[in-house]
């Protein structure tokens, strides 16, 4: 079988490295020329993924028709902004009967409001074969064979099913589902949560606080969630609380690194350009995440304040008292 991985960053580079210790033959697509001639020749990926040497087997383009031709399954490995341009540019190379799609983009476009699954049934085909790949899984440790487990997520059973079987490997290991909002809105929701965990370690903060804003997080997760059709279990699984877990913490999330920069005293423009090409998701969607949540009626006090302090410049440690010197609530809700 061959696989087209459309995106050339840090998690699309760690996927193709799986993908080719698992056999297949892959191709692995970017929008800049010049960058695939780099990973063709050295074989590694130093702006997004250092330290890995990427298999000899592995095949290189620029050209977007002749990567959609190659693969039956198509990755989409952009970030979730680009993925409106990209879908849109791929459009007349797509076939039905051969092509399925695999999302690894972790994010909620800005201006509609909608998943990747939604706009895979707005540009491309509402039948269109999709799966949402999700959970906790740095792609620093993937690309090393760091034992990882994931969920994949369609609304047909069986495809989930699919992928889960040519996809899993004794490292590499895959749960099912069939709530594709609820594991999209997890994948999507923790990386705005980690730039608050991060602001907390900007900030100073203890264990205590962390360990509170985690658990809260959860709790909120869930009730937007919800609110848009999720499942109430799925934010307890992999792509809930483990990805939310391991991005809150980790020293690889760039998501926590904006957050802890930011609780530093640094603004926003300033964290971005010392990031340059590597894009935080969680920027972005806490537009989003704040926008879904005055439409549904969503009580998000972490996601409000969040937004407030990326895009209205309130200090985070205004923003702290706020959420402290909330009114007393009860945990059952």
């Amino acid at each position: 079988m061959n696989i087209s991985i459309l995106g050339d960053g840090g998690w699309g580079t760690a996927m193709a490295c799986h993908l080719c210790k698992k056999g297949f033959n892959v191709i692995l697509w970017g929008p800049f020329p010049d960058n695939i001639s780099y990973l063709k020749k050295n074989k590694t990926n130093p702006k997004f993924l250092k330290g890995v040497d990427l298999p000899k087997k592995l095949k290189f383009s620029s050209k977007l028709d002749e990567t959609i031709a190659f693969g039956e399954i198509l990755i989409i490995a952009l970030p979730s902004q680009y993925v409106r341009k990209l879908l849109t540019e791929l459009k007349p190379y797509y076939n039905k009967d051969k092509h399925c799609f695999v999302n690894l983009a972790k994010g909620i476009e800005n201006d509609s409001l909608k998943r990747i699954s939604e706009l895979i049934e707005e540009i491309i085909d509402r039948d269109a074969f999709y799966t949402v790949l999700s959970g906790p899984s740095h792609a620093e440790e993937v690309a090393k064979s760091e034992p990882t487990a994931v969920v994949a997520a369609s609304s047909d059973i069986k495809q989930a099913e699919f992928i889960q079987k040519k996809f899993m490997s004794g490292k590499f290991r895959i749960y099912c589902s069939n709530d594709v909002t609820g594991v999209e809105l997890g994948g999507s929701l923790k990386n705005v949560y980690a730039i608050a965990a991060g602001i907390s370690d900007g900030l100073g903060l203890g264990d205590n606080s962390k360990a509170a804003l985690i658990t809260r997080s959860i709790a909120e997760m869930s009730r937007l969630g919800t609110s848009l059709n999720g499942k109430f279990e799925t934010f307890s699984g992999l792509s809930g609380i483990g990805d939310l877990i391991v991005t809150c913490c980790s020293k690889h999330s760039r998501n926590r690194f904006v957050g802890e920069k930011i609780g530093e005293g640094y603004t926003l423009k300033q964290i971005t350009e010392q990031m340059g090409l590597v894009i935080a998701e969680g920027i972005k969607t806490t537009k989003s995440a704040y926008n879904l949540s005055a439409n549904h009626n969503a009580e998000t006090p972490i996601i409000d304040e969040l937004y407030k302090i990326l895009y209205e410049d309130k200090n985070p440690g205004e923003s702290l008292d706020s959420l402290m010197n909330r009114e007393a609530k009860s945990e059952i809700y």
